[in-house]
């Protein structure tokens, strides 16, 4: 966000979806936002406007003659850091690519100039009409952003096709990227790994490491808040992927050091968050071995150093390594691994430390860079490490 305390205008149009836009309204509040819900009056059958004050605080507002100051189109068009429209349905997006300005909404979004949010939402059919994707084509012309419409569940059954309105958060991450503060990160390529690879003895079993790829995801939230272009590369894990964020699934090390590889061609930072398995077996069975068969001895070779091998194409570029130790001088081994594989940053934690490490939603890290003192952090949650680390990226980025 651009400030202290952003101005968002959040536009709501008539749609059962809108029940969607009351998490979105609070979830823009959480994050420090001063929301102002204009509603358009087909909205207001849906949901009321006291429901919405009840979530941001604030008055919502309906028509251009009843408790609204004369000039609040101009005001919010003007002042706002962002105008979302959730849901944006195919007659409000008619009305706005027509430039009609017959209700506050609609007089908001003609009199705008900055930045405009839309998320679809409407029947499958209603958004593969000519006349809504011509809509849609000017009103992207004009500048505005959408985000959605998703394929699944409708009012009237289930789908395949694009209609679903996007959920709460995922418009929100597309919110904060919009109007990320200017900074160091904001427009950069940022490549990001995270999770464990998994190494197949034969098809039914693994080599593994219990990494949840928490870190990985979080430091790829928060770069994308922060308005990065950002790529994340993962191993298999149980968390959804990141709103906004292009992300490509791969299993085994040699898969994600292709991936890596490809995707850092024109990357501006690189954190290398994943732990990768770094033995597999010489042999992998084509078929399962039964049980019954006893005792099983397996041979393993290194996997690559996928890091050891990315090229340093520009000197403006900043890698981030990771290090995970198990005890003795944790910092000494990371200030050895940032020097012999010329990184700018390595992020120290202790595996065995309780609250850090895999499995936790906590983590707790010593930054060692290439100049200054090493910085030991407290404690905290996996997004708050992220943020701090990203401190340090944009530091060495400035």
């Amino acid at each position: 966000m651009p400030r202290a305390r952003p101005h968002v205008t959040l536009g709501v149009s008539g749609g059962i979806a809108s029940y969607k836009s009351c998490i979105l309204a609070r979830r823009l509040t959480e994050q420090g936002a001063a929301v102002d819900v204009v509603l358009t009056r087909a909205a207001g059958e849906f949901v009321r406007p006291v429901l919405f004050e009840g979530l941001t605080g604030r008055p919502a507002l309906g028509s251009l003659w009843e408790r609204t100051p004369a000039l609040a189109h101009l005001d919010l068009a003007k002042q706002s850091d962002l105008v979302i429209v959730a849901p944006a349905t195919a007659h409000l997006l008619a009305r706005a690519a027509m430039g009609l300005a017959d209700d506050l909404l609609t007089t908001i979004l003609v009199a705008r100039t900055g930045p405009v949010l839309a998320a679809p939402a409407m029947n499958d059919a209603m958004y593969a009409h000519p006349a809504t994707q011509a809509n849609v084509t000017t009103l992207s012309a004009r500048g505005w952003t959408f985000v959605g419409p998703e394929r699944g569940a409708l009012a009237e059954g289930p789908s395949e096709l694009p209609g679903r309105m996007s959920e709460p958060d995922t418009i929100l991450a597309a919110a904060l990227h919009l109007v990320a503060a200017p900074g160091p990160l904001k427009g950069k390529r940022v490549l990001i790994t995270a999770g464990p690879t998994r190494e197949h003895l034969d098809p039914v079993r693994v080599i593994t490491n219990p990494s949840s790829g928490r870190m990985g995801f979080a430091l790829a939230e928060a770069a994308h808040a922060r308005g990065a272009d950002v790529t994340l590369v993962t191993g298999p894990t149980e968390l959804a992927l990141p709103a906004g964020v292009r992300a490509q699934r791969v299993e085994t090390t040699a898969e994600m050091e292709r991936a890596v590889h490809t995707a850092s061609a024109d990357a501006d930072v690189i954190i290398m968050a994943a732990a990768p398995a770094d033995f597999r077996p010489t042999i992998q069975s084509p078929s399962k071995r039964p049980r019954s068969n006893g005792h099983m001895h397996v041979d393993f070779e290194s996997t690559t150093d996928i890091l050891s091998t990315l090229p340093r194409v520009s000197s403006s570029r900043v890698v981030v390594g990771f290090a995970l130790e198990t005890g003795g001088d944790g910092v000494a081994r990371a200030q050895e691994k940032l020097n012999s594989k010329a990184l700018d940053l390595v992020i120290l934690n202790d595996a065995l430390e309780p609250g850090a490490g895999f499995e936790v939603t906590t983590n707790r890290v010593t930054i060692v860079r290439k100049r200054g003192a090493p910085v030991a952090l407290p404690l905290a949650s996996k997004r708050d490490v992220a943020e701090r680390i990203l401190d340090e990226v944009e530091s060495v980025l400035s």
